[in-house]
């Protein structure tokens, strides 16, 4: 087809491209603006059970309408949007395009006049208006993760992270099987008193409702475009696991190669995570500052480098046990393991500061106005420390914690080995 040339450039008043958001209602649930928008483009693109809620022929459609599905792989799809520039284009995606869809990843790729957004309602609206659950007080996941790649069961441990007595979910389902895949985690972690509600087909005339709690669930006939809405029961044992304070040593599996919860705190604090920023943990050890780090602000990023097998284990074992199985393990010793990985916003040295180069290639990979957080034991590491910090800056301070602990029939401190702390900001004070 060619780029039909004769239109009009695009302005905010007549953009090229329409993102329309449909539901299962299909196109009795669109606006004039919308049925519109379908019936002038030259080509429309969606998946094809879009496609299909369309009837053949629109009143006022163009002649010579082309219907495309998405192509396979499904990143294809944007060049070919692309591609037709100029020519009258409708995209359709589920719902509200901006929300999880594919609305977002075009929007990116163009000017703002280039392109309008239509929204429908969102399945995660139509769920909370059915169970009657004031939208703003659920928590929406999506627990699909493609970066790094990791099996529905796994992603879906990313669940754990907002576990909480009374708290209501709302979570976008993979496939037909993570109703079941989310039922056995909760029954697994003591949750299993949780109530799920699965919603099926959402909005269109097959909708369907099945309820039952998470340890009476025994469904597995469910159909793939599914929601699970989950209202959380805790367990009698429950302790509570907030994510912005640190968390209890016994929180972690590890071999010993931990930073303690008080030290853990004060490191945090000076790393100061921020949404969508990347943490580089190096000589990560279980990885407890980078599953912090990521359970502390939504879109966080982080890279644990750690060159001892069995410690990547353990990561990768915590990690999914605490939240955040995207986590990112590379195996290897810095300062070689660092050589190809994306420039960090904080990186924390828990191992390997004494070795030669570690710290000075954490420091030049650093973004301007990151942050390098590094903790010593030794005396060598501490002289490290020194040396560094007459390179680069930054403020040293002595961490000393003891807890009480019985002594015959009373108690006394006992106190853990000091820690000498570094914390700089690159270009800052």
């Amino acid at each position: 087809m060619s780029t039909n040339a004769q239109f009009a450039p695009a302005t905010a008043s007549h953009p090229w491209l329409s993102i329309i958001g449909i539901g299962e209602d299909g196109l009795s649930g669109l606006g004039a603006a919308a049925e519109g928008a379908i019936a002038a483009a030259a080509v429309v693109f969606g998946a094809r059970r879009h496609l299909a809620l369309l009837p053949a022929r629109l009143p006022g459609q163009c002649a010579h309408q082309r219907r495309e599905p998405w192509p396979q792989p499904f990143d294809l799809a944007f060049g070919r949007v692309l591609e037709l520039r100029n020519t009258p284009v409708c995209v359709l995606t589920s719902g509200d395009p901006l929300w999880f869809g594919a609305g977002a990843k075009l929007a990116a790729q163009l000017a703002p006049g280039e392109y309008r957004v239509l929204p429908a309602l969102s399945s995660a609206q139509l769920a909370a208006a059915r169970l009657g659950w004031p939208l703003q007080a659920a928590t929406v996941l999506r627990p699909v993760c493609a970066d790094p790649p990791l099996a529905p069961a796994v992603a879906l441990t990313r669940v754990r992270l907002h576990l909480a007595d009374g708290a209501r979910l709302l979570i976008l389902s993979a496939d037909a099987h993570t109703p079941g895949l989310l039922a056995a985690l909760l029954r697994a972690d003591g949750w299993g008193a949780s109530r799920l509600t699965v919603f099926e087909r959402l909005g269109g005339p097959a909708e369907q409702r099945i309820e039952a709690t998470a340890d009476d669930w025994s469904t597995t006939d469910v159909d793939p475009l599914n929601l699970v809405a989950v209202h959380c029961r805790a367990p009698a044992d429950w302790v509570p696991r907030p994510r912005r304070c640190a968390l209890p040593d016994d929180a972690f599996s590890h071999d010993g190669q931990l930073t303690k919860r008080d030290v853990r705190a004060l490191s945090l604090s000076r790393l100061a995570p921020g949404p969508g920023e990347l943490l580089w943990d190096v000589g990560a050890g279980c990885g407890s500052i980078g599953i912090e780090w990521l359970r502390a602000e939504d879109g966080c990023r982080a890279i644990a480098i750690e060159p001892d097998a069995a410690r990547r284990a353990l990561i990768v074992r915590n990690a999914a046990a605490l939240g955040v199985p995207e986590l990112l393990v590379v195996a290897g010793r810095a300062p070689a393991a660092l050589a190809d990985l994306p420039a960090p916003d904080a990186v924390f040295i828990g191992g390997g500061l004494t070795t030669a180069g570690v710290a000075a290639r954490c420091w030049a990979a650093l973004r301007p106005g990151g942050r390098l957080v590094a903790n010593a034991v030794t005396v060598q590491s501490e002289a490290t420390l020194a040396a560094l910090r007459a390179q680069i800056g930054g403020a040293l301070t002595r961490i000393q914690v003891a807890d009480a602990a019985p002594l015959g029939r009373f108690d006394a401190w006992r106190p853990a080995m000091p820690i000498t702390m570094l914390a700089a900001i690159k270009g800052g004070g």
